[in-house]
């Protein structure tokens, strides 16, 4: 069996890692992959973004499964162009990513079909939202409406911080097109948590739990990131809560977008706060999370190409998914500056002995040049481990970590720690 994994980042990595345990794997190509993959899968110099040369590709190759980690391609429409082709790939619909492409449509949805979320108004100019922002009830959230890398909401304590999100949505365009509309939104007080599952359309198989953190900063401070780390199984979930939320989110969602014409079939990740009344969804993704996959899939003990396969196919009822106990997390080691700007073409020093601890490492954001691996982006490794208990896991982890250096590096000491 050949596979093709779209996407380039430490979640493409685990994937990949993944497939490459399966049984059935005969070749496994990535697109365009990262310097981590290399070792695993053979490179293919495609953007992800380029659905129609993937899709080109895929019938060259006769690949047999695709599977695309980012939601960029999702939201273009690649599962669209590859189904034409009756080429079998693994995610949703465009029609159905619009519950992460569009936040006002994912609210708007919610409020029809009564998933429980926070208040909250859209507007689609400057000047009638900073109006409404007057009147509001502080700390207020404001979104931008499209997709923005994790970056597009900011918690505002304040008219002036509210008033100046969005004049870099929407005035000055900081996410280009995702700014065309905001979305303001009640600020929620609780804890947060993932929950993934994985939909055929009508059945639904939910993945272990998991905690991401996203600040940029120790104590849940600073800036919003793509994710500094994460750990799995969340320890803030019972078995009452795990009910509720299927019950009262996931089933819904999934029964929804059927009833909307939006049959969803792939991952469908519910951002989550846990509050005194309850669980509320903060925003869906259609995709595997980044870095909770990382985590999640360390305690994956079944073939992942039967997982993904099934909801293909339709017939997620016929797949047996086991996980291994103990805890699982992910260190993000990330260029200081991250998420704003940073320097990049650092040499990285130590994975060898790093390695040797028994850690698993995951590229995000390098290259591989001169025999050495060298920064590429804001989020540059992920140092993860699977132990009995949070503690060893953490400590071995860590432990990791510590022998790894380069010119600016900047991770959080706190993962694991912080239970929000």
């Amino acid at each position: 069996m050949k596979v093709l994994v779209v996407g380039s980042g430490g979640r493409e990595h685990a994937l990949v890692r993944q497939v490459s345990q399966s049984k059935r794997i005969r070749e496994i190509y990535a697109a365009p992959g990262n310097a981590g993959i290399k070792d695993l899968a053979n490179i293919v110099g495609i953007k992800a973004s380029n659905i129609i040369e993937l899709a080109d590709f895929a019938q060259e190759k006769e690949i047999d499964l695709t599977i695309v980690g980012p939601e960029g391609p999702l939201s273009l429409g690649i599962v669209d162009e590859f189904t034409r082709r009756n080429l079998k790939i693994f995610g949703p619909t465009q029609k159905a990513a619009t519950l992460e492409s569009s936040k006002s449509f994912a609210k708007e949805f919610m409020k029809k079909i009564g998933i429980p979320t926070a208040g909250f108004k859209t507007f689609k100019a400057a000047q009638p939202a900073v109006d409404y922002l007057k009147k509001a009830k502080y700390p207020t959230v404001v979104k931008a409406d499209g997709l923005a890398a994790g970056k597009g909401v900011f918690i505002c304590a304040n008219l002036t911080e509210a008033a100046e999100a969005i004049k870099l949505i929407m005035v000055e365009k900081k996410f280009g097109k995702s700014g065309n509309e905001v979305i303001i939104e009640d600020y929620l007080e609780g804890q947060e948590m993932s929950f993934i599952a994985i939909s055929d359309g009508k059945r639904v198989v939910p993945l272990v739990t998991s905690m991401d953190y996203k600040k940029a900063l120790e104590n849940d401070k600073g800036s919003n990131t793509g994710g500094m780390g994460a750990i799995s199984p969340s320890p803030r979930i019972d078995k009452e809560l795990y009910d509720t939320i299927m019950k009262s989110i996931i089933y819904p969602t999934i029964e929804g977008m059927k009833f909307e014409g939006k049959a969803f079939r792939g991952v469908l990740y519910a951002g989550l706060m846990i509050t005194g009344s309850g669980p509320l969804v903060l925003e869906y993704n259609v995709r595997f999370g980044d870095p909770e996959t990382q985590a999640v899939l360390l305690r994956l003990n079944s073939d992942i190409v039967d997982l993904l396969e099934g909801s293909v196919d339709g017939n997620l009822c016929d797949i047996p998914v086991e996980w291994e106990e103990g805890v699982s997390a992910c260190v993000v080691l990330t260029s200081k500056g991250y998420p704003h700007k940073y320097e990049a073409g650092k040499k990285i020093m130590g994975l060898e002995r790093a390695k040797a601890l028994g850690v698993e490492i995951f590229h995000a954001g390098t290259v591989f040049k001169d025999n050495d691996f060298y920064t590429a982006g804001g989020r540059v490794l992920n140092i993860c481990a699977r132990c009995s208990t949070l503690k060893e896991t953490m400590s071995k982890i860590y432990d990791a970590v510590s022998f790894i250096s380069y010119d600016n590096i900047n991770f959080r000491q706190d993962i694991g720690k912080v239970v929000k």
